[in-house]
């Protein structure tokens, strides 16, 4: 099963190639975040803001509430959430 997780940006670790750090349930991970970028202007900063994530990049912004709410139904998932955050464990975007 894949899931969209919400995460909460560390940092932003490349801003050429539109990467960032994501912690995500505890787990840290580079995603893509270039799929946040409005119009073509300047990036709006990162840093704090929560993410939704799948397969990798940053699908969109959501704020905490929503965020945690989904966490919590995520978390009461069992073994697929905890299937997930395994997959995203070994994962990586270098």
């Amino acid at each position: 099963m894949c899931l969209a997780i919400p995460g909460r940006v560390v940092e932003v670790i490349d801003e050429a190639n539109r990467l960032a750090r994501v912690d995500v349930g505890g787990v840290r991970r580079t995603v893509n975040v270039g799929l946040l970028d409005g119009d073509g202007g300047e990036p709006d900063p990162l840093v704090g803001q929560w993410v939704l994530i799948h397969v990798g990049f940053a699908l969109s912004k959501i704020d905490e509430e929503e965020a945690l709410a989904t966490l919590e139904l995520l978390s009461q998932m069992g073994a697929d959430y905890d299937q997930e955050l395994r997959e995203l464990r070994a994962s990586a975007i270098e």
